[in-house]
């Protein structure tokens, strides 16, 4: 156990080094540098900032929206189908945005099925509606996919708390407008907060729906500088502006879930027969249509569509479904995923139990600080963890080119790993530092006064009582690699495509039934996490 410490100290900043080498470029600005910098800025750095503003803005408006009156319905009334509700409303989150973004678009262009069947029933020439690839598009797409995070989060922090107030609003003659507007829905600002932060993180690193929609975002700029205009200067600068933006709302979201942990210790109530309160008629009517749109638009019909657009693939394309392919593809994906998420796993129990063990000297106090910014990974999009890769090594390449370093991490299996690493370790840790937290400090001290070593301790009894939180950091991590769209893009092998990279080509290249089946497979694993939480959330109840 003592070079368990310096060992993850060193993976730590190991996994640091991304971010690190972004923020770095900056101090090493010269003539050139500061020449694209102001070249950026006279040209593209106002449309890059403008259609992310508006797209954040768009974004952050309509989670808030929606996430918060779904939970207030949800949590405050009683109305038909409300147990169901409570469920479905999470199954959006199995569905990346980019997955959406092809479903819809297939449903929706002026070539469709569907749209060649209203025409004709129109008796219409022109299409009915604005082309679906444009920035009001992409924002509903995005509210669709990640309200559920201000969804989960607002209704953690109403719970039975707003359900007593309004009683209480109501007894005094509180009509039921003001019961909502006024005492339960300020109880859950930290938590619509957070939910609107994390997602507009998600937003602003999302690649997939910028890039397939013609979108000049910070991430398609930073693919695009790297890969088509081949400047590695100007693609740092952008990433480090995207990283600062989201580095913000990070700092941001960890404000609003401490607001969330006051909150709920000073309101906290015990016992109460308060009940939701009973809908009826057209209110009842109101909140169940407020409750299906996002699950029938965000879920039910697109993957009945990417369904039917296997279907018709299978029965009426030109050479079938491309099974063989499917298969190479889905086992390139189940391999880096389940490489990736037993890797971070390892490292999350490995480092969290070092850190339960407390801070002790120099190397634990490093660790420690080491860890923390370790677990700013996930708000880091991949664009940046991939030019924040590939800044070092090329860095390194060109002072020692003996060293070979850039082929281990370009275009290799070590490489793409390493930047799921990055990025995905911090799930893995919150969630072990989660089961952690329902072990008391006790059992430890008992323990060792048994004559148990640390090794010990680990093995024989930590690991048994940390298995359902090593299997949901697991689980979660081999989700988001499965998603995961941009680092893989610029990282990967020659040959080696997974499932997303697959679907983005194809959707690409407007061969959308095509694009189908491996979208509908990203779907189907993604709902693996949706199933738990949702599990543990009736557990709850």
């Amino acid at each position: 156990m003592r070079l368990l410490r310096p060992l993850l100290l060193l993976a730590c900043l190991l996994l640091a080094l991304p971010v690190l080498g972004v923020l770095g470029a900056w101090f090493a600005l010269d003539a050139e540098a500061l020449a694209v910098l102001r070249h950026q800025w006279s040209t593209v750095l106002p449309g890059y900032a403008a259609q992310s503003l508006l797209l954040a803005l768009g974004v952050g408006l309509g989670v808030m929206l929606l996430g918060s009156a779904t939970a207030a319905a949800v949590t405050l009334f009683e109305f038909p189908g409300r147990r169901v509700f409570e469920w479905a409303l999470l199954l959006p989150l199995a569905m990346p945005a980019y997955v959406l973004a092809y479903a819809w678009t297939d449903a929706l262009q002026f070539s469709s099925p569907l749209h060649t069947a209203l025409r004709e029933a129109l008796g219409a020439r022109r299409a009915l509606w604005p082309d679906v690839r444009s920035l009001p598009f992409a924002v509903a797409l995005f509210v669709l996919c990640l309200y559920p995070y201000v969804y989960l989060l607002t209704r953690a922090a109403l719970g039975e708390r707003a359900v007593r107030m309004m009683e209480a609003a109501r007894l005094l003659g509180a009509p039921m407008r003001r019961r909502v507007l006024e005492v339960a829905l300020p109880m859950a600002r930290p938590a619509v907060a957070a939910g609107t932060a994390l997602a507009l993180m998600e937003t602003l690193a999302d690649y997939g729906v910028g890039a397939y929609f013609g979108l000049t975002t910070f991430s398609t700029g930073i693919y695009k500088a790297w890969l088509v205009m081949n400047d590695r200067i100007a693609a740092a600068q952008l990433a480090s502006i995207l990283l600062l933006v989201v580095a913000a709302l990070l700092l941001a979201e960890r404000a609003a879930q401490r607001r969330m942990r006051y909150v709920g210790s000073k309101t906290a109530a015990q016992g109460s027969d308060a009940r939701p309160y009973r809908l009826q008629g057209g209110a009842a009517a109101a909140a169940v249509l407020l409750c299906a749109l996002p699950v029938l638009l965000g879920f039910l019909l697109p993957v009945a569509w990417l369904a039917h657009g296997v279907w018709q693939e299978a029965m009426h394309g030109e050479f079938g479904l491309p099974w063989q392919r499917f298969w190479q593809w889905s086992r390139a994906s189940f391999q880096l995923a389940a490489v990736a998420a037993a890797a971070a796993t390892a490292l999350a129990l490995l480092l969290a139990f070092i850190l339960r063990r407390g801070a002790r000297g120099l190397f634990g106090r490093l660790l420690a600080a080491a860890a923390r910014v370790l677990s700013l990974g996930y708000a880091v999009p991949g664009a940046v963890v991939a030019v924040g890769i590939l800044l070092p090594v090329a860095w390194v390449q060109q002072r020692w080119p003996e060293a070979g370093v850039a082929a281990l991490f370009t275009g290799t299996l070590l490489g793409l790993v390493y930047a799921y690493l990055v990025r995905f370790s911090a799930v893995a840790l919150q969630s072990v530092e989660a089961g952690y937290a329902r072990v008391p400090l006790a059992v430890d001290e008992t323990a060792r006064m048994l004559g148990g070593g640390a090794g010990r301790v680990f093995w024989r009894l930590h690991l048994p009582l940390l298995k359902r939180s090593a299997g949901a950091a697991a689980l979660l991590v081999f989700v988001d690699v499965m998603k995961e769209l941009p680092a893989t893009l610029v990282l990967r092998p020659f040959g080696s495509d997974t499932l997303a990279v697959v679907a983005y080509n194809l959707a690409r290249d407007e061969r959308l039934a095509e694009a189908a089946l491996p979208s509908l497979a990203i779907v189907a694993v993604g709902l693996l996490p949706v199933i738990l939480l949702s599990r543990t959330l009736r557990s709850d109840d």
